[in-house]
């Protein structure tokens, strides 16, 4: 089970990082992966609002939106791809 950790303490760890210490010292200090406080800091620097809840970032309504729109476009194309697939298994069973 994946452990979360309070934006509190996401804040105080990315704050240390951008004081000028290595991630790899915050690593050691904390006993935290310095892949995972590493990435604390992009979402930090990339987002107005990070750590919003167990690690998301909060998206903008058009954001959302998109990741929706995105979704909804891959569901749609698996659809079709079926659909091609089954057209093909009964043009060949009709011959």
């Amino acid at each position: 089970m994946a452990k979360h950790y309070e934006t509190d303490f996401k804040l105080m760890i990315v704050n240390l990082l951008k004081s000028g210490q290595s991630a790899r010292q915050v690593s050691e200090d904390y006993g935290l992966n310095a892949n995972m406080i590493r990435r604390w800091l992009r979402e930090n620097l990339s987002a107005k609002e990070s750590f919003t809840g167990k690690g998301n970032i909060s998206l903008s309504p058009e954001q959302r939106e998109i990741a929706q729109l995105r979704a909804e476009l891959k569901e749609i194309k698996l659809e079709r791809d079926i659909l091609k697939k089954a057209v093909s298994i009964f043009s060949k069973s009709d011959n």
